[in-house]
Parts: structure tokens; sequence; C-alpha cells
């Protein structure tokens, strides 16, 4: 039997990115790819991204977390998948401070008492060999990516996680669908990227499209969000708080002077919780 059955989870989503949580502080096994992509099949409990706790490497922490995309691909970090976790340790403790450990770093969360989560996302990382690109671009705030000169040049930011944002007249026009397939798996990003298309709507707001690598197009990304924030406040576009809107809803975004830590805060829903079973883990036995 898959070791995965009969654990608990619980289905939620920020902004419309569609999040599982799968706590196995208790008793920790892998979830490996095959697993992850079983459970993500439109019949079973479809997500863009896996929450999954584990116990604490340092005794301030609530637990270390992995993130699997729903290809099964690891992620380093994700912005509403934290706000959903933060929620839910809050709500187990009653303490709304948590302090999460993650590939990308510590994640210092705190629940509103309105019930919006603000997340300390940490530094971006801006330099072409930590985002990381193949090769050094000059500027990675203005590059023209081979072959996609057409739409002009994009920023590159990591939130942990490389992103390129191309700032367009008009987001809602983009193909994001074939651009952001194309432009995940170019070259010039070893490890892929997350692809965004933005365009601003007033000086302090910016609408957002993402194509997130290792799960497609979605509703919402809280770290393109934040890498947006960064990359309009490079460009001279915008200070640094903005309103970043998703077709799932806004984010507030604030890339901090005073130690260049970027903060996002937006809304989580909890959807329904559960058991899996092994009809759910069938592919993945």
């Amino acid at each position: 039997m898959n070791p995965l059955s009969h654990r608990p989870f619980v289905k939620m989503n920020g902004l419309g990115n569609e999040i599982l949580v799968l706590d196995l502080r208790a008793d920790p096994v892998e979830v490996p790819p095959a697993a992850a992509r079983a459970l993500a099949r439109p019949s079973v409990l479809p997500f863009d991204q896996a929450m999954v706790l584990y116990p604490p490497r340092r005794a301030d922490t609530a637990a270390f977390v992995r993130i699997l995309n729903n290809d099964g691909s690891l992620s380093a970090a994700c912005g509403n998948g934290t706000r959903c976790i933060a929620a839910l340790e809050a709500e187990r403790t009653g303490t709304p401070h948590v302090l999460f450990e993650s590939e990308a770093g510590l994640l210092d969360c705190t629940v509103r008492p309105d019930g919006q989560v603000k997340v300390d996302m940490g530094a971006p990382r801006l330099g072409w060999r930590d985002i990381p690109l193949a090769h050094d671009v000059g500027d990675t705030a203005s590059v023209l990516v081979p072959g996609f000169e057409n739409l002009g040049p994009a920023v590159m930011v990591s939130m942990g996680n490389p992103h390129a944002i191309f700032f367009v007249p008009d987001a809602d026009a983009m193909d994001v669908e074939g651009l952001g397939a194309a432009l995940e798996h170019h070259p010039l990003f070893p490890e892929r990227a997350n692809i965004s298309f933005a365009s601003l709507t007033a000086p302090d707001r910016i609408l957002l499209h993402v194509w997130e690598r290792g799960a497609g197009r979605t509703r919402a990304c809280g770290t393109a969000a934040c890498a947006t924030g960064v990359a309009a406040v490079r460009t001279g576009r915008t200070g640094r708080a903005v309103t970043v809107t998703l077709p799932g809803g806004p984010l507030e975004i604030e890339w901090r002077e005073s130690d260049g830590h970027v903060l996002m805060t937006g809304p989580v829903e909890h959807e329904f919780a559960g058991t899996l079973t092994p009809a759910m883990l069938g592919e993945a036995a």
C-alpha cells in the first residue's frame, strides 16, 4: 500500500491558486513525483501546488515546507501556499505569528484580525547566477530573450524561484498559454522559469497574468506578484508599495526599503478536508 494512504489532507486556495496541504510532521514520508501527479488529476484533487509539512529543522519554526508542482517537480517558493499553511497553523496554535523554513529560507507569516495573511518573502535575488540564467546578460532588469524580442525586454527576478516579467500594454490580450509554455523552457532558463505579463493600470496598480513552471496558467501566483512588484520598482514604473491584481484577485506587495525584503498580503480560503485513499494514489502505487 502507498505510504501516503489514509493521510489527512486540506484543500485550500489563495486567490484561486489551488493548494493541497499535507501535514506529515507526525510521521514523515516522501511524496514522490508520481504521487503528486496522481493526486493532481482532475478527477481526484486537482491542485497547482502541494505544500508538504515536515518536522522542523530549527527549534523556532513550525515546520520545514517542501513544495511540489502538479507535475511532480519541486518549487522552492509558493506565496499563496505559504499564506494557506500560515492560516492553518495559526488556527491550530491560536497564535497569529508563524515561522516556517523552506528551501528558499525562512518564511515569517502573520495572520491579521481581518483574516488576511502577510508573509515576509525575503529579499529578491537579482544576479544572473542567482536567478539563475544560463549566462551573463548584463542588466537583469532589461533582457531581450532570443526569439522573443518582439515582447520587449524582460525583467529577471528570483523569489526563491526564477521569474521573467514582461511589461506589456495590455496583459489581458497576451497569449499566456502559448508564450508561457514556450518561454518556460527557453535555453536562457536552466531551471525553467515562471513567465509573467504585466500592465500598469494606475501609478500603484498592476494587472498580472502568470504562467507557472510545472503548473501552467494559474489564477494567482504569489511569488510572481512579488517579483513583479520588484520589477516595477527596478524599472522606475512604480513606488515600493503596489496592488497586483491577478485573475483570482488582488495582492498587496511592498518591497521594503529598510531591509530589501518583499512583503505580500492577501486572503486564503478553506475548501474542504479529507483523507487520502489508495484509489486517489492508484497510479502512483
